[in-house]
């Protein structure tokens, strides 16, 4: 009883030390949005001024030498494309955090209209950088299929991120613990993860090759404190809350299959709801 108790409380602080760093996240991701746009903003401007230089220097080809003519275009070239790159993953940044303040900014159990396909990439990616950042040598592949034309959905955003966080980092560990431990050279960890509508239903798909799960874990999936990772690595509420936010706050139903050995599939699934 004790133990249970001491258990308990560790959880507890644990939860606390996360609601912190939400709030941290959510002002950092807000500091961090302004710099970006400035970096997008004079990067579109250096490009335009770019396409002057070039007209420039065209207009006045037949003062250059033909190698400096060619040096020239080549330098052009070069900067045309590392200015493209800039904008492109600058973007993506301000696209992660966005989500991060949508999601932060939203009140509990505060039904908004949501691109359900978006939100999923993003806690998708957010989980594998996440891994990346704290399992050495962590790589794994990761196949995405997001149906075209899904209207907003109203959704609690900062719950049904977490539930997609969860079970992705599930799936990530179990990927990454069968890499560490299979005698098979051939074998490659790959995520699958897959958005789309049947029928009335909206369903978030999340499937692994990992490790899959034995009978016992099965029947304790759900259980509160109970985990299989070891000491540190895991707070045993993840798929207990997980399958709160699916099937009582947003009415749907969470199921899954799992083969020891050769992997799991979740399905996630709720209602398709606009307004």
């Amino acid at each position: 009883m004790q133990q249970d108790l001491e258990t308990l409380k560790e959880q507890l602080r644990k939860q606390e030390k996360l609601a912190s760093l939400g709030m941290l996240s959510a002002g950092i991701a807000h500091e961090i949005q302004n710099p970006l746009n400035f970096v997008i903003n004079f990067s579109k401007m250096s490009g335009k001024l770019l396409s002057d230089l070039k007209e420039i220097v065209d207009d006045n080809a037949e003062r250059l030498s033909d190698d400096d003519r060619e040096e020239v275009q080549d330098i052009v070239t070069d900067l045309e494309e590392n200015l493209g790159k800039i904008v492109e993953h600058g973007e993506r940044a301000i696209s992660i955090i966005r989500g991060i303040l949508f999601v932060s900014r939203g009140k509990d159990d505060e039904f908004l209209p949501t691109d359900v396909c978006r939100l999923t990439k993003e806690y998708v990616w957010l989980s594998y950088h996440a891994m990346r950042a704290n399992y050495k040598g962590f790589n794994i592949s990761i196949h995405e299929s997001y149906q075209k034309g899904i209207p907003p959905q109203m959704v609690i955003p900062q719950d049904l991120s977490r539930a997609v966080l969860n079970v992705m980092n599930n799936a990530c560990y179990a990927v990454w613990s069968k890499a560490q431990t299979t005698a098979a050279a051939d074998f490659e960890p790959t995520i699958s993860v897959e958005v789309k509508t049947e029928g009335e239903q909206l369903l978030i798909i999340i499937s692994d090759n990992g490790e899959g799960m034995s009978d016992e874990v099965k029947e304790r999936l759900y259980e509160n404190f109970f985990t299989t990772k070891p000491v540190g690595q895991g707070t045993g509420l993840g798929m207990c809350i997980t399958r709160d936010i699916i099937e009582k706050k947003h009415k749907g139903t969470m199921t899954f299959e799992s083969i020891q050995g050769e992997g799991t599939t979740f399905w996630l699934a709720i209602p398709v709801r606009t307004k």
